[in-house]
């Protein structure tokens, strides 16, 4: 298969979709990869790297985007590149699409296939590829909001970890997943009181196994969410819900009950955050405030440690790719469940219903399109 790795074009992102180690995984498996030039070197690699490990390098992202059979990429396409994308040309990156109908409309008027690394779930409802950048995310957040607590980014001046003597600062988190639990291992890990809410009592209850005593664990209603924010210094909201858009669990009332200076970091920005007055920022203009409460909501904060987060990314995403590559994207969905569940796009037509019923689109079992042409 020709596999073709524009570069990231969304603003303040760093990362890149496939690392020369990778890319000598699949030549080595006789498969073409396209690069364009300079793709890998917010994470570091440079173009001789990908040359040594059997890519072709091409200047002109059009080039790759008009040969290649699949594009790998990090982030969702943007408008720029919507007219590029060809019908029957597969699309393996994160989409996040019940955020974003005019997304969905131009894939779906591409005619391409479009799978989204959020949304391949394993058995146990793991979601494979995007644990590593919940893992990152989960770290990042504790690390950005004790950044815009320090006083000279408009915070309360206050350090999470205390000092003898002085109380430590209160997390809040909302969401037990993989960016709650890290988020809380983190913020612990400063010396942090933290609290962690969570719907789940299942998860709550493995949580307590894991968590020092310094992270507190509650049922989660509106009710303890309004209680716990009152007090709290950082806000997280680390809340997901598969493929679907992010619930509101914080409205703009509740930000007058916050201290003047406190931070709120939602990390569901990208699913539509679960903070009504969140809306997503970039890296180079990060935060904005509402009723006193500084609101960070970078939507790709993993691309803040590009290097960090791509080596992350391709451990998890290669063995998918080298599937889609060897057996083509039908035959790969037939024999792998979990992958099949990252179909989201076909021919026109969504295939995931969490995104189906968040944008009110008619919704198709991607089943359907699995049998293979009688070409192939």
């Amino acid at each position: 298969m020709l596999i073709g790795v524009p570069r990231e074009i969304k603003p303040d992102e760093h990362r890149v979709a496939l690392t020369p180690a990778g890319t000598e995984a699949l030549t080595a498996a006789g498969h073409q990869v396209l690069i364009e030039a300079d793709a890998g070197l917010g994470s570091g690699f440079t173009d001789d790297f990908y040359a040594a490990a059997g890519a072709e390098g091409l200047a002109s992202a059009d080039d790759i985007w008009s040969r290649a059979e699949m594009i790998l990429k990090v982030k969702e396409p943007i408008e720029p590149e919507w007219p590029k994308i060809r019908e029957g040309q597969v699309l393996f990156t994160y989409l996040h699409l019940a955020s974003s109908l005019k997304l969905t409309e131009a894939l779906c008027a591409s005619g391409a296939v479009a799978i989204a690394y959020e949304t391949v779930e394993l058995p146990d409802r793991e979601l494979p590829l995007l644990t590593p950048m919940s893992e990152v995310a989960g770290r990042m957040a504790v690390q950005e909001g004790a950044k815009y607590l320090e006083r000279h980014a408009g915070g309360r001046g206050v350090l999470l970890g205390g000092v003898p003597g002085v109380l430590p600062g209160k997390v809040v988190i909302l969401g037990g997943g993989v960016v709650g639990m890290n988020a809380a291992l983190t913020a612990a890990g400063l010396g942090a009181t933290v609290a962690l809410l969570d719907v789940s009592l299942q998860r709550l209850r493995y949580l307590a196994g894991i968590m020092p005593a310094n992270v507190n664990l509650l049922f989660s209603t509106r009710y303890a969410i309004r209680k716990q924010i009152r007090d709290a210094d950082l806000v997280i909201g680390a809340v997901l819900l598969h493929g679907a858009k992010a619930p509101s669990l914080i409205v703009e009332d509740d930000l007058k009950t916050m201290k003047p200076g406190s931070v709120i970091v939602d990390v569901a920005v990208d699913q539509g955050g679960c903070v009504d007055t969140i809306r997503p920022t970039t890296h180079g203009d990060p935060i904005y405030t509402v009723h006193g409460v500084i609101h960070y909501g970078v939507a790709n904060m993993p691309g803040g440690v590009p290097r960090t987060s791509t080596l992350a990314l391709t451990n998890a995403t290669l063995p998918y790719v080298l599937m889609l590559a060897d057996l083509g994207w039908r035959s790969a969905c037939l024999r792998d469940p979990a992958l099949a569940l990252g179909v989201n796009i076909v021919d026109g037509r969504v295939t995931y219903p969490g995104v189906a019923e968040a944008l009110s689109l008619d919704y198709s079992d991607v089943q359907a399109f699995l049998t293979p042409p009688a070409q192939e």
